[in-house]
């Protein structure tokens, strides 16, 4: 028999139905796995008995038309042909948007991390980085070019800026905004281009053998080399400090020139790049941080911009061409109404 949580949920009961059907069983039990940040939804199967040895099992379900699963899949096969943990997918009705797959485990490396924990953690997860970038062939994943990191950029404005500070800018204002989106992207798309997870943080990094397993990569694309460690070291949901963020910055460099990956003999120029990328990424979080608040209902996320707004920040002080951007930010910040934004 099916225990399925929570009030009635006609998706949920048909996700049920599914499950059954597929496994032949109906002899588990069903719970929510993981919150998502989009329509997706996780729940876990545990089985009376093992089903071809699996004792627990994850159904995703991905309500079309606002998910499409087949990228997931297909993501799912790169990852695992590179020769990382990705769950398998056992089986799958992509025209309903459901599929079943292998369980990484319920320890998230946000749940793992510490002082202690950090060096060998984040050791392995720069080796699937890289076994991941090594991966890449053309053809494979849609570009990271520029049309799409423009449209995570207008995010800030639109989401952050428009709707949760409040705040209209002046023409001057949006020119300013535009002159440093356009220094931003420059830098981004001159970097070597790579596969990128385009989420590769400690979320979606699972505790687990072997470690890490990656989950959330269905946004994959092929860009900039710098943006999943920029992902991983300045991380939403999780921070530390810079010294540390350079010693494992320095170590994914070598073994990146190690394993023959493009990146260039100076770090100086590497760690540059890597800060560049991370300002596309934080003013394309804060933006959506606050979309899910406000179109979502989903208010965890406004705890967190705090972090992301310092490594901001944090990356506009030390650039001289940055400059403009930070003086915009102040400028905004101290004209949102009281209380707004609160970083």
């Amino acid at each position: 028999m099916i225990a399925a949580p929570g009030t009635a949920d006609a998706r949920l009961e048909e996700l049920s139905a599914w499950s059954a059907a597929t496994l032949r069983t109906g002899a588990f039990a069903l719970a929510p796995a993981s919150a998502d940040a989009s329509f997706r939804r996780y729940f876990r199967i545990t089985l009376e008995a093992p089903w071809h040895g699996h004792p627990t099992l994850i159904v995703m379900d991905a309500p079309p038309p606002m998910e499409n699963c087949r990228p997931f899949v297909h993501v799912a096969e790169l990852l695992r042909g590179a020769g990382l943990h990705a769950p398998e997918v056992l089986a799958g009705d992509p025209v309903r948007g459901f599929l079943l797959l292998t369980d990484l485990g319920a320890r998230t490396y946000l749940a793992a991390l510490d002082a202690k924990s950090a060096p060998a953690l984040y050791g392995d997860a720069t080796d699937a980085l890289i076994r991941w970038q090594r991966a890449t062939h053309d053809g494979a994943l849609p570009p990271y070019d520029e049309a799409l990191l423009a449209r995570e950029l207008a995010l800030f404005p639109d989401w952050y800026v428009g709707k949760h500070l409040g705040v209209a800018l002046a023409p001057a204002q949006e020119q300013t905004l535009a002159r440093a989106f356009r220094l931003i992207l420059d830098n981004n798309l001159a970097q070597p281009r790579v596969f990128v997870h385009r989420d590769y943080h400690s979320r979606n990094l699972m505790l687990s053998h072997p470690n890490p397993g990656i989950l959330d990569f269905q946004d994959a694309v092929t860009g900039p080399i710098t943006y999943d460690l920029v992902s991983l070291l300045r991380d939403a949901y999780i921070a530390w400090e810079e010294e540390r963020q350079i010693d494992w910055a320095v170590r994914y460099w070598e073994r990146a020139r190690k394993a023959r990956l493009p990146v260039g003999v100076d770090f100086g120029a590497f760690w540059r790049d890597f800060e560049w990328m991370g300002v596309q990424r934080q003013l394309k979080v804060l933006g959506i941080f606050a979309r899910l608040y406000h179109r979502d209902g989903k208010a965890a996320y406004l705890d967190d911009m705090p972090r992301v707004m310092r490594y901001l920040r944090g990356a506009c002080e030390r650039y001289r061409a940055l400059g403009p951007l930070g003086a915009l930010i102040d400028e905004i910040q101290s004209g949102a109404p009281p209380g707004a934004g609160m970083s």
